[in-house]
């Protein structure tokens, strides 16, 4: 499956959803979006992006329908149109951001009809529909990236100022999360103790510090997977890994499947063929 447009009723939505493909999903209402175990609150007009293999729950208070955006890594690369889009570490692929952001209804009633547009060109299949759908998708990713830029922008602009500990953890994280895996280690950096960086970091980013190690671990293990040919193996050792069917199991535990298929279902992108 390259794209496809689906819908569901709220109460008919499968109660544990994945997919190997990236996806786009349209909710209206109010309620709670669980990703990767972790809670999010909704209300109003929303959109979720999620990367594939993420586990989605969804428990809405109302039932209304709900619209889905599935597109192959292969068909459409977020990482290749990332100048284009800027999507990628925005909409998608960021462990300390929110996976959905609120739109306005204009937006909404907006990508809903290139939903419908895209599904008339799936029905279509002429020769030019590859490149329309394309290009849909690319706008439905340009009009998210806007919303979602300019609310942290604001989020920054307002009066709450970022807890210093949770900030520093961040920066340590993406310097040491290879090499050190350990809460301890980025607590002692910091010169506090594991129970004030965990309040600090759970308050900043609705996530453990534990947490967000694994996920940071496991976002850079997909990546590999994905952008390069390097093997399982190689992988492993680049992630700090001396065992590479220990890594294999992490991984597993992580995201619901090993290396090797995730691999295989997610495909290598285009930019790891570029750059042989």
């Amino acid at each position: 499956m390259s794209v496809q447009i689906q819908s569901h009723h709220a109460s008919g939505f499968p109660p544990d959803f994945n997919t190997e493909n990236y996806c786009v999903i349209l909710l209206k209402g109010s309620g709670v979006f669980s990703v990767d175990q972790i809670n999010y609150f909704y209300d109003g007009f929303t959109v979720l992006f999620l990367t594939p293999y993420q586990k989605l729950k969804l428990a809405p208070d109302t039932d209304n329908e709900i619209f889905l955006l599935f597109f192959h890594g292969d068909y459409y690369c977020i990482e290749y149109h990332k100048e284009e889009v800027a999507c990628n570490g925005l909409l998608f692929n960021n462990i300390y951001l929110n996976p959905g952001i609120p739109l306005s209804e204009d937006n909404y009633i907006y990508i809903l009809s290139i939903l419908n547009h895209i599904q008339h060109e799936l029905s279509e299949k002429h020769l030019f529909s590859e490149s329309i759908i394309k290009t849909y998708i690319q706008l439905i990713l340009a009009i998210c990236s806007k919303e979602k830029s300019e609310s942290i922008d604001g989020q920054l602009s307002g009066a709450r100022i970022p807890n210093k500990n949770a900030a520093e953890f961040q920066k340590l994280l993406e310097i040491h999360f290879k090499e050190e895996k350990e809460l301890s280690f980025y607590s002692g950096k910091l010169n506090i103790t594991n129970n004030t960086l965990s309040k600090a970091v759970k308050k900043e980013f609705n996530k453990t510090p534990s947490q967000l190690i694994n996920e940071r671990i496991t976002l850079e293990a997909k990546k590999l997977l994905h952008l390069t040919y390097r093997s399982v193996k190689e992988v492993a050792s680049e992630l700090g890994f001396d065992d590479e069917f220990y890594f294999s199991r992490y991984f597993k535990k992580s995201v619901g499947c090993s290396p090797k298929k995730y691999r295989e279902k997610v495909g290598i992108s285009i930019v790891a063929k570029m750059s042989m």
